[in-house]
């Protein structure tokens, strides 16, 4: 159940309209590196192809730092941790990211055995042993060092385990105040305190070294920066917020100056963002009025929009290589066809799955089908 915290963060319709931005930018970066599509289409615009490849990444970055942010309403709204069962914490993190995850994976599988003989081989994944889909399900595929079966898959382990780290470092904080009796006006700091440091323990050591990229520490300076974004919108006190706001910037600039990374001053400036935004929102200020409904909506299927559009594209590459000449409108109108049906895939994908109950039966079921859908693409 949503605490009235996390639930007043989502009704913050201007972080709706980020997400769907945020996502947009990272299907456009995969539909301007991968398939023969944009090989062509990107002399029609060359500048914006080109930044799409090298730079539409980073919009990863926000998806880290609102996912922080959450996860600090869910476990500690008030710095205060709220961690009944952490085992069940940890299963409903897990199967509220799996189930859309398991079913677009299928998906993937079966549409990749399907393209196979007319795409590029280092364009489709190869066809999948079991063991490789177990590493898939249990979000381990990066950690055991086997081929991605979809794009961006890595994006899934990596929250799952930025989640169980928060959630042992928010854990670990309620075990100290029991053991050293601290007074409430204290213990609600340790829990931040802690989150701050493995924050910077990230952003200073961890994240400069491309060696930890398939751990959460790597990216913990991102989602740490959202979590203490969190805390600090919920002060009081206007001098409380002002220090929390100098102290989230000196941090980013700290990061910075000991090493600039693109994807760090992204993660700082839409943490300064969401501040804003939630300070606005809790003096009664409206967000954005202006909003485009495209966007809020987008914004909320952006979890299936990012699953499920790669094997999209595999299905409009395979399609116009057979029937249609190779030429930059082509490769431009497929692209565009794509990304609607991508966009319809996903809300299909948000109804029959992600917006459903997380349950047991539901994530066996799901994990069944990608092994069925494996052993059929491998057959």
């Amino acid at each position: 159940m949503r605490s009235d915290a996390v639930a007043a963060a989502v009704r913050l319709p201007l972080l709706d309209a980020v997400k769907g931005l945020a996502c947009v930018v990272i299907v456009g970066h995969h539909f301007a590196r991968y398939g023969p599509l944009p090989a062509g289409a990107s002399s029609l615009a060359p500048a914006l192809f080109e930044w799409l490849a090298q730079d539409g990444r980073l919009a990863v970055q926000v998806f880290l730092v609102l996912a922080g942010f959450l996860a600090a309403g869910s476990l500690a709204p008030d710095g205060v941790p709220r961690i009944d069962r952490p085992l069940a914490r940890v299963f409903q993190r897990y199967a509220r990211l799996a189930m859309p995850y398991l079913a677009a994976l299928s998906f993937s599988v079966l549409v990749a055995a399907l393209v196979r003989p007319w795409l590029d081989g280092e364009l489709v994944p190869a066809a999948p042993g079991m063991a490789q889909l177990l590493a898939h399900g249990l979000l381990l595929q990066d950690l055991l060092d086997y081929e991605a079966l979809s794009t961006g898959v890595w994006y899934v382990a990596i929250d799952f385990q930025l989640f169980v780290l928060a959630l042992a470092a928010i854990g670990f904080s309620e075990l100290l105040q029991r053991r050293c009796s601290m007074r409430p006006e204290r213990s609600r700091w340790l829990a931040v305190a802690l989150v701050l440091l493995l924050a910077l323990a990230s952003l200073a050591v961890f994240n400069r070294h491309a060696a930890f990229d398939d751990t959460a520490f790597y990216f913990f300076g991102a989602y740490g920066l959202g979590m203490l974004v969190f805390w600090i919108g919920r002060a009081t006190r206007r001098s409380t917020w002002q220090f929390g706001m100098a102290l989230l910037l000196l941090v980013g600039a700290a990061a910075l100056a000991i090493d600039w990374r693109s994807r760090i001053a992204i993660a700082l400036l839409t943490a300064l963002m969401v501040a804003i935004v939630q300070r606005r929102a809790a003096r009664g200020a409206a967000d954005w009025p202006t909003v485009a409904r495209p966007l809020l909506r987008l914004g909320r299927i952006s979890y299936s929009l990012f699953l499920i559009h790669f094997p999209v594209l595999l299905l409009m590459s395979a399609a116009l290589g057979r029937l249609a000449p190779a030429a930059p409108w082509i490769g431009m109108l497929g692209l565009a066809v794509a990304f609607v049906l991508s966009i319809a895939a996903a809300m299909l994908l948000y109804r029959w799955v992600e917006s459903k109950p997380a349950t047991w039966s539901a994530v066996l079921a799901l994990f069944a089908g990608l092994l069925v859908c494996g052993a059929l693409a491998s057959g």
